[in-house]
């Protein structure tokens, strides 16, 4: 079974993205593109949780494999557009509350979920990352949360990279903005494997999806619950997180900051 959505229009020559599903063997694989280095805006960051939010309901889906196309960034985070573009408070909360959607489909959902990890990974999707259940990824995928450099924080990914990487982890990720190499990920627990080659990465996903697909459903849910036991409580703080930055950037520190990012 395929199905799939664009975000593009009759106006927009340029492809704005899509995010695809596809259901087989009981595999559910949900894959997202944008021709900005895997951005994501709102539009598809509201499809995103809504397709893993399907595929949990789905009896034929037993794992979920979240993946990004094409060969270059995993996810260069959320659309650089979106965020210069934010004139209230209002849209503000609205646009840092796309990936909240998203981790919290993505944890809710009573399957693991299998993360293909391909190249770099910034900002909201280390978040992404965090909210998976078992991430693989090849030795190009360093990881980095960019937001301090743009006059804000990782307020609302945080919440679940601090759970994944700890406290101290986080932090230091937060406070230099530096990449972590993929082996530093692995070390940290945001990436349970690393592959040597995009095909390694290919098999090791594809040989674990399977295997789940064919492991006892309800063990599988049960320890899905335990995984992310002490989250029940994160729905009215993500929204808390993604109102603290939908403030913060109006600010004129932002301001100056995304001015400056601009001009480099």
């Amino acid at each position: 079974m395929f199905r799939g959505m664009s975000t593009d229009n009759a106006t927009n020559p340029v492809p704005a993205g899509r995010v695809s599903v596809t259901v087989a063997d009981g595999i559910g694989t949900v894959e997202f593109f944008h021709p900005k280095g895997n951005s994501l805006p709102g539009a598809l960051l509201r499809q995103l949780a809504a397709e893993i939010t399907t595929l949990g309901e789905d009896t034929a889906a037993r794992v979920i494999v979240l993946r990004s196309a094409g060969s270059g960034p995993f996810c260069a985070g959320a659309s650089f557009d979106e965020f210069t573009s934010i004139t209230s408070a209002e849209q503000g909360t609205e646009f840092f509350s796309g990936f909240s959607r998203v981790i919290l489909a993505m944890i809710r959902a009573p399957k693991f979920v299998v993360t293909r990890v391909h190249g770099k990974a910034a900002g909201g999707a280390v978040g992404l990352i965090s909210a998976s259940d078992y991430a693989i990824a090849t030795r190009g995928a360093s990881a980095r949360l960019s937001e301090l450099a743009v006059g804000i924080g990782p307020f609302v990914v945080g919440t679940v990279v601090e759970r994944r990487v700890g406290r101290g982890p986080f932090a230091a990720m937060s406070v230099d903005a530096d990449w972590r190499s993929a082996e530093w990920g692995e070390q940290h627990g945001l990436y349970a494997r690393i592959a040597e080659t995009p095909e390694a990465l290919d098999a090791a996903v594809d040989a674990l999806a399977t295997t789940l697909a064919a492991s006892n459903p309800e063990a599988m849910a049960e320890l899905k619950r335990v995984f992310w036991a002490g989250t029940e409580a994160w729905e009215p703080l993500l929204a808390e997180r993604a109102a603290m930055s939908g403030r913060m950037v109006l600010s004129e520190f932002t301001s100056r900051a995304l001015a400056a990012f601009r001009a480099r």
